[in-house]
């Protein structure tokens, strides 16, 4: 039975707290709301990263917990110790080009480890008592890539029939379909969103803008797909943040929404809004236009034509809409990564090399 009830949770149980994404929700939290307590449990991939979250250190309201969720004795534990009021599941593997050159680590913490968060949460469910058991909720973040690819028309809603194209889409689809299931048969109260392309402070630079942003003040190539005709939509990550926030608490239990920020861009635009405002605000020393170390390369084997997200739902039904414009959320994007080189260096330098990947 669905149920709609408006909740405050105070005690969080995130998952992959220290990725882009999730760790721009930790900060979320912590500066903006009355959280109690944040317990972040992540792996540290190459894309999580303590040093997005390094001023929380010794918050008392936020302890981070190095584990795999596929370890049900890990996340048993944590239910036990913590007792939170939610469980929040950012952690996946997400990059489609690794996907491509290694889909075993997306299947692997993809579905089997949203299984074992299901299946903890569904024991410790089971044990709350019946106030607390109707005010936990699993909250499932996914992703617009599940629904596949658009022609030059349509968006996708929350009704959309799956179609995944790379083995990373299809893993989510997996996910998605097992949170539902949990929901469905078990009763356990899931929450679904699938959002668009995130983008903003502390995403890993093989992502297209952060990667474009940082090749540009390397004086790199600018590498783009295909012609740079694939379009997207781009959604500010603070805003989903606050989406995602909304949802957990107003959504009606076993319902999707999805999450957009009505963005709709060809990525060779995206590239070359970014060099043009580099231009202006940290011009070149040769003088030239950023432009210029634009590059065409092979495209991505499956890669999907267009995205677009029907974002109605959760505009209508919970009365959310993004603060952001592109406009505004790219100029804030472009100004964090100029003034954080020290956080991409240290990357740079250790982890990344900006090696192509997913190329057959």
């Amino acid at each position: 039975m669905n149920i709609y009830r408006f909740m405050n949770p105070k005690v969080f149980f995130i998952t992959g707290g220290c990725g882009f994404i999730g760790s721009n929700f930790v900060r979320y939290l912590l500066e903006k709301t009355d959280v109690k307590l944040i317990i972040n449990l992540d792996k540290l991939t190459y894309a999580g990263n303590t040093s997005n979250l390094k001023e929380f250190g010794s918050d008392s309201r936020y302890v981070f917990i190095k584990g795999d969720i596929i370890d049900s004795k890990i996340v048993r534990r944590i239910f036990q110790n913590h007792n939170p009021d939610c469980l929040v599941h950012f952690a996946a593997e997400s990059h489609v080009d690794r996907s491509i050159d290694g889909p075993s680590e997306f299947v692997n913490t993809n579905i089997f480890g949203t299984f074992t968060l299901l299946q903890e949460s569904l024991r410790y469910h089971k044990s709350l008592s019946k106030i607390s058991e109707m005010e936990f909720r699993f909250h499932h973040i996914s992703t617009d890539e599940v629904f596949g690819s658009l022609g030059k028309t349509g968006s996708f809603s929350e009704t959309t029939p799956y179609d995944p194209s790379s083995p990373y889409s299809a893993a989510k689809a997996s996910s998605d379909h097992l949170a539902r299931a949990w929901h469905r048969t078990f009763g356990l109260p899931v929450l679904i969103t699938n959002c668009s392309n995130n983008y903003g402070p502390y995403q890993f630079p093989e992502k297209l803008i952060p990667l474009m942003v940082i090749n540009s003040l390397n004086e790199k190539p600018l590498p783009v797909y295909g012609k740079g005709e694939n379009i997207r939509d781009w959604l500010y990550v603070e805003d989903h943040c606050d989406a995602v926030l909304t949802v957990l608490k107003n959504g009606i239990i076993g319902e999707t929404y999805n999450i957009g920020g009505r963005n709709e861009i060809p990525n060779l635009t995206i590239v070359q809004t970014i060099c043009d405002t580099l231009d202006e605000i940290k011009p070149r020393l040769s003088g030239n236009p950023y432009s210029e170390l634009i590059t065409f390369v092979t495209d991505r084997p499956g890669h999907d034509y267009r995205y677009s997200i029907d974002a109605s739902k959760i505009e209508k039904e919970l009365n959310w809409m993004p603060n952001e414009s592109f406009k505004t959320g790219i100029s804030k994007t472009i100004q964090w990564y100029l003034d954080h080189q020290d956080w991409w260096q240290e990357i740079q330098e250790n982890i990344y090399e900006q090696e192509r990947l997913g190329v057959l």
